[in-house]
């Protein structure tokens, strides 16, 4: 699989993948790394959005500064706590459904300083 006009177009093993070069997002060294690095602003805010889901609404988080593993183990107790699914994408956790007072009040709990953002 030498042939550059080649690419990998799906695989479970591999995960998340870099639109640009290809590689694994841990492992990428293209600028668009960048564009995905959290806020330095230190403030968590909470978000409800419906842009693309057919009015079907999801509680986004976005300005956590942890990468990787410990971004996923919070996803994950938060997921646990709302009681619904959710996912991680470009550094934003996406819980299903409207929990912004609750989420606020837990994330608060745990020591983040926290905003509700939009409206």
């Amino acid at each position: 699989m030498s042939n550059s006009n080649s690419r990998l177009v799906y695989s479970d093993e591999i995960g998340s993948t870099c639109p640009r070069c290809g590689k694994k997002l841990q492992n990428c060294s293209c600028s668009n790394k960048a564009a995905n690095s959290p806020n330095k602003d230190g403030i968590v805010r909470i978000q409800r959005e419906t842009k693309g889901r057919k009015g079907k609404g999801v509680t986004l988080i976005t300005g956590i500064p942890l990468v990787g593993d410990e971004l996923k183990a919070l996803a994950k107790t938060l997921k646990q706590k709302c009681g619904t699914g959710g996912t991680i994408k470009n550094g934003a956790i996406e819980i299903q459904g409207d929990h912004r007072d609750f989420l606020l009040s837990l994330l608060e709990n745990q020591g983040w300083k926290v905003k509700k953002a939009g409206g």
